[in-house]
């Protein structure tokens, strides 16, 4: 792998440990849920391990995401405590939203996590909104707007492109291309072959990337980041990967075509990378095998804690929310 610019090592190996609490996170729910311990709507994100891990390096935690429903891993990525999510996700009181967000709508301010959304392509627009706040306090933040492909045939899409085109807004809207979208291929409901022809309309640069190589979508994170940064406005980034199961933990996926779902396990980024990261001697077995132990300890102490932790009590249904009265 050789591009013009190249991560340093240790950037390697913090978008290697990235991606596997994501991988390890995902691999959990799905055979807790499937035991019964836990019970909430799952949408994997096993296989798309690369891209928030690649992108959220670049990031600070004053640096804003807005990401969907099948984002934990682009939370996990920009920095969303284990724990946290965990006890979210159990719906108790200890958990970033005190349970009452659940896997649909997490949020985490301090580390720059300010909206997962349940409505398709409502991650743009909202994002438009923090990067012109962002904008008009002359700060150097950037949001990133991660959206799936389905979500780019919606009128949000094309909204929030050209308001943040005709704004110059510091905004990277970063498309998950996974193939599907829910139970539909997206090549029969998309009239381009590349999403990110769709910029074009919008005079803002387009760019589709491998989203299951690390530094392809490291490379074009870091330029789409410093452009916005410097103030001269979005990209939007296509990043082309596979989901490795079906839209929520019950599907069966039979609509995906026969073989192709092998193939691209077959191919998971993950080992691939820690593989390249061994044989390029960029690290060592026993450094990537305690990443991999301390990451499924991490685990299991969030679980635990989760499980630990109480519910909400009633009377929290009144707090966190808005009431309107109207003047005399």
């Amino acid at each position: 792998m050789s591009f013009a610019a190249m991560p340093g090592t240790q950037t390697m190996i913090n978008m290697y440990q990235k991606m596997t609490l994501i991988k390890q996170t995902n691999e959990r729910i799905r055979d807790l849920t499937r035991a019964g311990k836990f019970a909430f709507t799952h949408h994997s994100s096993r296989g798309q391990e690369v891209i928030p891990s690649a992108i959220s390096v670049h990031l600070s935690d004053d640096d804003y995401i807005c990401t969907i429903y099948r984002g934990i891993h682009d939370m996990l990525a920009k920095g969303l405590p284990s724990r946290l999510l965990w006890a979210e996700l159990a719906g108790r009181k200890t958990g970033a939203c005190k349970g009452k967000g659940g896997p649909m709508h997490i949020a985490y301010p301090a580390k720059g996590i300010m909206v997962t959304t349940a409505i398709v392509g409502a991650s743009m627009l909202i994002a438009n909104g923090l990067a012109l706040a962002a904008q008009i306090r002359k700060e150097q933040r950037v949001t990133i707007a991660y959206f799936g492909d389905g979500a780019s045939n919606i009128g949000g899409f094309h909204e929030a492109l050209n308001l943040a085109s005709v704004w110059k807004l510091p905004v990277i809207f970063v498309c998950q291309n996974n193939g599907y979208s829910e139970h539909s291929r997206s090549s029969k409901m998309t009239s381009v072959p590349n999403i990110s022809q769709r910029a074009s309309s919008y005079q803002i640069p387009g760019i589709t990337v491998d989203g299951n190589n690390p530094f392809a979508v490291w490379s074009v994170a870091k330029d789409a980041i410093e452009r916005a940064r410097s103030g001269l406005g979005p990209t939007l980034i296509e990043a082309r990967t596979f989901r490795f199961f079906g839209h929520t933990l019950p599907d069966e996926d039979q609509y995906m075509h026969q073989g192709e779902k092998l193939w691209a396990m077959a191919h998971d980024p993950v080992p691939a990378f820690r593989k390249w990261l061994v044989d390029s001697s960029n690290s060592t077995e026993s450094q990537l095998s305690k990443i991999e132990s301390d990451t499924s300890m991490e685990i299991d102490e969030a679980v635990e804690f989760a499980i630990s932790s109480p519910f909400p009590e009633v009377d929290e249904l009144d707090m966190d929310v808005y009431q309107y009265e109207a003047g005399e």
